[in-house]
């Protein structure tokens, strides 16, 4: 049986008469293909990547599992086909998740005028081009009474440094923050984001992989970031995990380094090392850390 994802945070949402996302209960995720060349140059990434003997198996396990395409029928009765990968939420309990575009630059360099006034003007606007990155969506998981924080997605768009800085506290935040006078706490910073399995030692494995693989570049790509707090809460893992979605603008490397994806994945390394170091400080000054 074929339903809405309940847990899509950016990106085109299925609904009456508007083609979007859909899952099943076997763990499959059904991408409609976007229009024009985009939604062919996603399948030929996929099929490429899959079949590609130079993508070590320690890089893979960040990309979503590709099982071919499927023609399927939509709401309107029309047939479109569809991407079938894996479902990056399966089993997943009420999950924590942030959608980060990567890159200060979004467009391919085969992009016509129009398109890169288009794409110029969005990095403008938000963070892309001062920060290497932008915040495309996030729900937080707050509580079961409450249950997410989900912010409309053309205010995390339009965020700037600093509320780039907060959200990414409110991501792991250990208490409620809506309504509350003292805001995030940040208290599962160091649980998420550091340790040898948290997002940041990810982030810095994929950079690695970045520094040298000339195979691909990554234009307007995004990294899916996730966790589960109430596993968190409970003092055990996270299961905090980084992907990444959406291979429509990928271009040929050519043997040259992707320097737009690397600079953004370094702004981002650099950025949550600092709300990391930011929480240790506040700790220490409330007499926590000793």
């Amino acid at each position: 049986m074929l339903k809405i994802p309940s847990h899509q945070v950016a990106g085109h949402h299925a609904s009456n008469g508007t083609r979007g996302p859909l899952i099943d209960d076997s763990g499959l995720f059904y991408k409609p293909l976007q229009g024009g060349e985009r939604g062919s140059a996603e399948v030929t990434f996929y099929q490429e990547f899959t079949a590609n003997t130079k993508i070590p198996d320690h890089i893979r396990k960040f990309f979503p599992i590709y099982y071919g395409t499927k023609l399927m029928n939509a709401s309107d009765g029309s047939e479109h086909m569809h991407l079938v990968l894996q479902d990056l939420t399966l089993n997943r309990e009420n999950p924590t998740i942030m959608d980060i575009k990567i890159g200060s630059r979004t467009w391919g360099p085969d992009a016509s005028d129009e398109y890169i006034a288009k794409c110029l003007k969005r990095d403008r606007e938000t963070s892309s081009a001062r920060l290497g990155f932008r915040i495309s969506g996030l729900q937080v998981y707050i509580n079961e009474e409450v249950g997410f924080y989900k912010p409309h997605r053309d205010l995390v768009l339009k965020s700037c440094v600093d509320d780039v800085r907060l959200l990414f506290t409110k991501f792991v935040s250990s208490a409620p923050f809506e309504g509350s006078d003292q805001g995030p706490d940040g208290g599962l910073a160091s649980k998420v984001y550091a340790g040898a399995n948290g997002i940041l030692a990810q982030l810095l494995e994929l950079k690695a992989w970045f520094e040298d693989q000339t195979i691909y570049h990554f234009c307007a790509c995004s990294l899916l970031i996730m966790f589960e707090k109430g596993l968190a809460l409970e003092g055990g893992s996270p299961n905090a995990q980084v992907k990444i979605i959406d291979f429509a603008h990928v271009q040929e490397g050519r043997g040259v380094i992707d320097h737009n994806f690397l600079g953004g994945l370094c702004s981002l390394i650099k950025f949550i090392s600092k709300v990391i170091e930011d929480h240790d400080d506040h700790k220490i000054q409330d007499g926590d850390g000793q």
